[in-house]
């Protein structure tokens, strides 16, 4: 059973588009290798066409796969989200209670997630700390290190 999974249009774009350049150009390069390697004869002997029928198994995987996030997607609309909580797209601006620390994260899927551009993904330990909570509160967050204290300052939809 597929589980829903929340993006924003440019990350469900991205995923289409690695999904239409598998089918399109990956598929049929794949198809052409098997074929190259059907031409030089024995099959039972030929270590080529063998691995190109490994790689279309994979690649078809893939594709499935990707079909499967596609079908399932749903794009969240930024104007109908309510910004009194935490949820899949805030842009959360925490303090660090340790260390007094600020940091802005915006909370996304896990295919959309990069940290160097300060997406993290609702799946992580911070993002799950994260959600639901309102401004002015404290999340209390166990991450590798130990136990992390934030406290909301700001939620915002960007």
């Amino acid at each position: 059973m597929s589980k829903v999974s929340y993006y924003t249009p440019e990350g469900l774009k991205k995923i289409k588009d690695e999904l239409e350049q598998l089918k399109n150009v990956e598929r049929p390069k794949i198809s052409r290798q098997i074929a190259e390697a059907r031409d030089k004869g024995d099959l039972s002997e030929n270590a080529e066409y063998d691995a190109a029928k490994e790689a279309q198994g994979l690649l078809e995987l893939k594709i499935s796969k990707m079909e499967d996030v596609v079908a399932n997607a749903r794009v969240l609309d930024k104007s109908q989200m309510d910004t009194s909580k935490v949820m899949v797209l805030s842009t959360v601006t925490l303090k660090n209670a340790a260390n007094g620390a600020k940091m802005t994260y915006t909370l996304v899927s896990e295919s959309e997630a990069d940290i160097k551009s300060g997406k993290i993904s609702v799946n992580s330990p911070i993002g799950r700390g994260l959600l639901g909570k309102k401004v002015g509160e404290e999340a209390v967050i166990q991450v590798p290190n130990g136990t992390v204290t934030f406290e909301v300052v700001k939620i915002e939809m960007i």
